[in-house]
């Protein structure tokens, strides 16, 4: 039997919609996604079990498959370690890494989870995006709304919100 090769994808999640009525399992997958405010963001790897969490959530969040770009522009500009401070390259070398595209690469690449770097916030907080949404918050990405999956389209999002 041949092997087959799975690569992990980094994925940018990002909370569009505030949870008040919300079911309970929903409310329950963002607390534990660390995702308590809209627009923060977090990234994760595609493993089978993040996928059925954003499923649940699919209604309150929007997902999709961030490039290294902007990966390193999310490290760079809304990046935050331990305490509230900016993340810096000075603070990236005391983490262990080179710079903070060295940092992005690894993660991009999936050497490591961005979640588990020592002395780095899990969470960005985000801006609104600029010029607002383009469709409903309420309607998912393939029916012309904003949630749900939308793949590659979430690198413009988030280059329009950080």
């Amino acid at each position: 039997m041949a092997q087959e090769t799975v690569t992990n994808k980094v994925l940018v999640v990002v909370k569009i919609r505030g949870e008040i009525s919300a079911r309970r399992e929903a409310r329950e997958t963002l607390a534990l996604l660390h995702l308590k405010h809209t627009n923060h963001a977090i990234m994760i790897d595609n493993r089978p079990a993040f996928l059925g969490m954003l499923q649940r959530a699919q209604s309150y969040v929007t997902w999709g498959e961030a490039s290294k770009e902007t990966i390193a522009l999310m490290l760079k500009e809304r990046g935050k370690i331990i305490g509230g401070n900016p993340l810096t390259e000075e603070a990236v070398k005391n983490i262990g890494y080179e710079s903070i595209d060295a940092l992005a690469e690894e993660i991009y690449n999936g050497k490591v989870n961005q979640w588990k770097v020592g002395g780095m916030q899990p969470l960005f907080k985000l801006h609104p995006p600029k010029k607002g949404f383009k469709g409903n918050t309420k309607k998912s990405f393939r029916a012309g709304g904003e949630s749900g999956y939308r793949g590659e389209a979430i690198n413009d999002l988030i280059k329009r919100m950080v």
